[in-house]
């Protein structure tokens, strides 16, 4: 079902699917953590192409890979590959599928994933395009909420940099299948793209928009926040005016449900403030750390190694 297939967007997988990843990390869940050794990956190579900043992607795809016996390659930055000298992303990637059985690949033009696999002999794995889809981040969500609160018919706080922000855009799709509630909650400058707004529509999910985070506080099983991102303004002015939209504390939190969590992928900058990483509520670290059995799931299933 998975062997040698591209990840490039979580609209590509049904339900069923994403239900078989998610319960194949579940699987993998002690070796992520240390607690049982296998060597599932032995022999494998992963290319890491990152021509953008990442440390929780990048490091947790290394460690699903290493955790499991296998190896990776690659960079961090285009400075000190053929890139700096004018190469083709095409030609990059031509090159590189020769030498690995599957490529990560992080970049910041939308788009570009897709590009890469047309052009791949292997396996490609989009780690985020720009503004456009970031699928490994959208799994190791749904495993944080399918974990910590339930996945199925959950009520859900969408909440900062609706328009740029790519992990949003990939977790409503995905959020869609589950029949979840979602409260889109951001500026006016920064809402939902319409058109994303009307698939979710179409698709019967219950959407709400609202400036305020406060007001929907007591409605949901979790709160997502997401950073507003400056590298993704066009315009400087235009995310001047944004920032520091949205700033959770714990007394805001008094007036959430026991049970709810509060989510995040990281990096935060001012978003949630520190008194809030230990109430109950908070769940950003671990959401982060599930990203290393998602990760494992998605090489192992990719490489046929697990079916």
């Amino acid at each position: 079902m998975f062997a040698g297939r591209h990840i490039i967007s979580t609209r590509e997988f049904s339900k069923d699917e994403i239900d078989h990843i998610l319960k194949v990390a579940e699987r993998l869940e002690p070796y992520a953590l240390g607690k049982e050794k296998a060597r599932l990956l032995a022999g494998r190579l992963f290319a890491m192409l990152f021509f953008e900043p990442s440390t929780r992607t990048r490091l947790s795809f290394e460690a699903a890979a290493k955790r499991l016996g296998g190896s990776t390659i690659g960079f961090s930055s285009t400075e000190s590959t053929s890139a700096a000298k004018g190469e083709s992303l095409a030609d990059t990637v031509r090159v590189l599928s020769g030498y690995a059985d599957a490529l990560i690949i992080r970049h910041p033009r939308e788009g570009a994933a897709r590009f890469a696999a047309r052009h791949s002999r292997v396996p490609v794995i989009n780690a985020g395009d720009g503004a456009g889809h970031h699928p490994t981040q959208t799994l190791l969500d749904l495993y944080t909420l399918r974990k910590e609160c339930g996945l199925e018919g959950v009520r859900i706080a969408l909440v900062g940099d609706l328009k740029y922000g790519r992990t949003v855009h990939s977790l409503a799709y995905a959020l869609a299948l589950y029949e979840a509630e979602m409260f889109m909650v951001s500026p006016p400058q920064l809402r939902m793209p319409g058109h994303i707004i009307t698939d979710l529509v179409q698709m019967g999910v219950h959407v709400h928009e609202s400036q305020s985070l406060q007001e929907v506080m007591g409605e949901v099983d979790a709160i997502y926040l997401t950073r507003i991102q400056r590298e993704r303004f066009p315009d400087p002015t235009e995310y001047q005016r944004v920032a520091g939209s949205y700033r959770l504390t714990a007394s805001m939190l008094q007036h959430a449900s026991p049970r709810t969590i509060v989510m995040h992928p990281l990096p935060r900058v001012d978003e949630i403030a520190p008194d809030v990483d230990s109430t109950p509520h908070a769940r950003y670290f671990e959401q982060s750390s599930y990203g290393v059995p998602v990760r494992m799931a998605l090489l192992c299933l990719l490489t046929g190694v697990i079916e």
